[in-house]
Parts: structure tokens; sequence; C-alpha cells
């Protein structure tokens, strides 16, 4: 049996606590850190450190941001008419990757789920209904995922915000890129087709 020193299995133990880590990765970059040079280490706690310390989420939209609001808010060159309302905070960073999208952004802070204690007060709502009278809002873009919980808070949103002058659409679902339909399950494919749009 190996003998752990104290402190290199609390380090291990802390690093699996972190997503997508498992017990493997966590020893090999808990024996990294404490045998690389002692400047990457300290380099690595400060940068935790401070990143914990400055970001936080942007008063407006609720994306992570150090200023609040946001560029994604204060950017002029944004299209205000359209909101893309998310469920978390890093979603936003995974749209923004596409670069396919030029709007503004809204974070719920999670979705309704009864079974987990989850209800329409925990969920950024109120503040989404208050910029819905307060900025120039045409279109409201729900990216929600796709399971039970995500289709439910979709729905609840949809009939609570609708208005006139006001479009509601849902992000299309399909088939992931590079795949065959033979790794898709029905529902996913179900999605594929009542999205599909004609090729010109």
């Amino acid at each position: 049996m190996t003998v752990w020193p104290q402190s290199l299995s609390v380090l291990v133990s802390v690093l699996t606590r972190l997503p997508g880590i498992g017990r493997r990765s966590a020893e090999r970059i808990a024996l990294f850190l404490v045998q690389s040079q002692p400047e990457l280490a300290q380099q690595l706690a400060e940068a935790i450190q401070q990143a914990r310390r400055q970001v936080q989420p942007c008063s407006q939209c609720g994306a992570l941001t150090e200023i609040s609001p946001c560029v994604l808010c204060t950017d002029p060159r944004r299209d205000a008419s359209l909101l893309c309302v998310v469920e978390r905070a890093t979603d936003v960073l995974s749209i923004e990757k596409s670069g396919s999208y030029q709007g503004r952004y809204h974070v719920l802070g999670g979705r309704l789920s009864p079974l987990e204690g989850v209800e329409v007060q925990d969920l950024r709502i109120a503040e989404l209904e208050q910029r819905l009278q307060s900025e120039p809002i045409r279109e409201v873009i729900l990216a929600l995922g796709t399971d039970v919980e995500g289709e439910a808070t979709c729905h609840y949103l949809a009939r609570r915000l609708a208005r006139p002058g006001l479009r509601i659409t849902r992000i299309a679902h399909g088939l992931p890129a590079g795949t065959g339909l033979e790794y898709a399950d029905e529902l996913t494919l179900g999605h594929a087709l009542q999205g599909r749009r004609e090729m010109t």
C-alpha cells in the first residue's frame, strides 16, 4: 500500500472535488505540483485567489465579469433587441465561443426543478421581466437544455413572458456535427426532424 504524505493526500482530495478530475488525474496533478518549481505553485495559488476575488456575476445579465455591468451589456455594437436566456453563466461563454450570436444575455441561475427544491422565486425571472420593460427587446431566445427540467422551464417562461410585440423562440435541437444517425437517441432525432429547414 502506498503511503502518501498527509499534505499530498489533502491536495489530492481537494483536486478530486473539481469537475472532470478523477482520483488518478488528481494524483498526477498533485505530484506534478509538489515536484515543480516553487514559483509555479505560487503563481497558481495567486491566480486562483485573484480570480476568486475579482470575478463576479454581472449586475445586469448575470454573466461572469470583473466589471459590472459587463462588456457584453455595455457594447453598443451588440443587438439590444435580442436577449438570449441561458441557465448558467458558463453557457454564455459557450455561446460566445460559437461566434454566431451578437445580442445580449440573461442568466437565469438554474432551471425549475421541484424535486431539487428549485422554484420560480429561486431563479432570476423577476429580473428578466424588469429587463423586458426597460430595454428595447423584441425577441427572447430560450437557450436551455433539452432535459425534462429545461423543457419545463422553457414552457413556463414562454407562457409567463408572452406579450404583444415580443417574439419568444427556442434554440433548435439536432444532431451534433460529425456524427451519424446511429449515435443519436430518439428524442434528438425527433427534435432534428421538427427543426428541419429548407436547403437553398
